[in-house]
């Protein structure tokens, strides 16, 4: 005996109701997973712009951070290693500024002889009154005028405070110091202009009609990168010869962490009776930390914007080949009942994912370099964490941008012309 009908109903189990959009997002989402994972070789090369745009303005953004820390760690009185102490300055009658006092003959063997200090050096321009600086002592009028390098003055220990590096030779001693030596030290590009390439066969340099012999040259330093288009000679030579000041100013290399105490007692050993006199200050050791986070920060940032570019029109050019290719696909489908916005979402979700994997690819390749790059220049990595969410949801962006016109097309086209092409 059947139930009546009332009770029939009532336990019936539910009817779903007619959805005439039966696409749903996971048939979509299931549906562009099988088309691009068919094509697996076109999915690589079309990801591979969005992954190197992506990459490259993670590390621009990387660097930039990571200098910034540098620097901010360098300019720490507690961090420093590198301390530039000057005389304090006035000004005269006539507006300019003055030193208040000199340093003492021997600031830089006071300085040394601090605990914490690892190396101490004075430097002075030497005031040559514009004498040509030659390699040989005969001065020809015709030749071609040229700038002549700058001559400093710098004390034995000089050169070891700024961190500078001697290509080949050696620099100046304290016996050099002592006897008044005419010897010199020339930065790799002043002696490119002067034509010294090796010091083994002593070669000779002019200043005026005085000859100094070259003992050395230094390719690199960590301060003062003007010592590489300079010629520096001992500071008790420049005296007896120039005339020249003791030093203008007093280079320390201090251990890492002893910065505050070398900054107290720093003037007091200058001068007991005037600290006041002498200003310690940090200095940045990154020169070339600065350097290099403009140069690269310039050259990531052109290729992040030309390789997102190029990301985004190789997207849109493999999507409407896809299209092409698909034709008869897209018909077949609107004949089964898929709508125009059902075919036009698929291809936006295939292109949303390939901005998806490039974004995810490229971020993880950005953070990479970074820490690479880092580790090469002995910096601390620094990289904010929301990067790693905005680099991949730019990724999705560009896919999804990129993807609108070949959607649109896509989804123009009638089931009956894409039938007649064929599937």
């Amino acid at each position: 005996m059947k139930p009546p009908a009332l009770i029939r109903r009532l336990f019936a189990r539910p009817r779903r109701p007619a959805d005439p959009d039966r696409f749903t997002a996971q048939d979509l989402a299931a549906e562009a997973v099988r088309s691009l994972g068919g094509r697996p070789g076109r999915l690589l090369l079309t990801t591979v712009g969005t992954v190197l745009g992506i990459g490259s303005l993670v590390v621009t953004y990387g660097l930039a951070q990571t200098t910034n820390g540098e620097l901010a760690r360098q300019l720490d009185p507690t961090q420093a290693t590198h301390f530039l102490v000057e005389p304090e300055k006035t000004r005269d009658s006539s507006g300019a500024s003055r030193p208040v006092t000199a340093f003492p003959s021997d600031a830089d063997r006071r300085a040394a002889g601090l605990h914490g200090v690892e190396a101490a050096g004075l430097i002075a321009e030497v005031p040559t009154a514009d004498a040509a600086i030659t390699t040989v002592p005969v001065n020809d009028p015709s030749a071609a005028q040229t700038l002549p390098p700058i001559v400093f003055s710098a004390s034995p220990g000089f050169l070891d405070a700024v961190g500078a590096h001697i290509a080949t030779g050696r620099t100046f001693d304290t016996g050099h110091r002592g006897r008044a030596d005419r010897v010199a030290v020339l930065g790799k590009d002043a002696a490119a202009e002067l034509g010294v390439s090796r010091v083994d066969g002593q070669p000779t340099v002019f200043i005026g009609t005085l000859a100094y012999t070259v003992i050395g040259i230094l390719d690199r330093t960590e301060q003062r990168t003007d010592l590489l288009s300079a010629v520096l000679i001992p500071d008790s030579t420049a005296r007896h010869d120039f005339e020249a000041p003791v030093g203008d100013e007093l280079h320390l290399r201090v251990k890492r962490g002893l910065g505050p105490l070398i900054e107290h007692q720093v003037p007091i050993a200058l001068s007991p009776n005037a600290p006041d006199s002498f200003r310690p200050q940090v200095v940045s050791g990154s020169e070339r930390a600065a350097q290099a986070r403009s140069d690269t920060n310039v050259a990531f940032l052109l290729l992040g914007i030309i390789s997102l570019l190029a990301g985004a029109l190789g997207i849109v050019n493999v999507t409407i080949l896809s299209v092409k290719e698909r034709t008869g696909e897209i018909g077949l489908r609107r004949a089964l009942g898929a709508t125009s916005r059902d075919i036009g979402s698929q291809f936006m979700v295939e292109t949303g994912i390939i901005g998806v994997i490039g974004g995810l690819a490229g971020t993880a390749l950005g953070v990479v370099a970074v820490v690479v790059i880092a580790a090469t220049q002995q910096w601390a990595p620094t990289l904010d964490g929301w990067v790693a969410i905005a680099a991949p949801a730019l990724g999705t962006a560009i896919g999804l941008v990129a993807g609108m016109y070949p959607a649109r097309r896509a989804a123009r086209i009638e089931p009956a012309t894409a039938l007649r092409s064929g599937i």
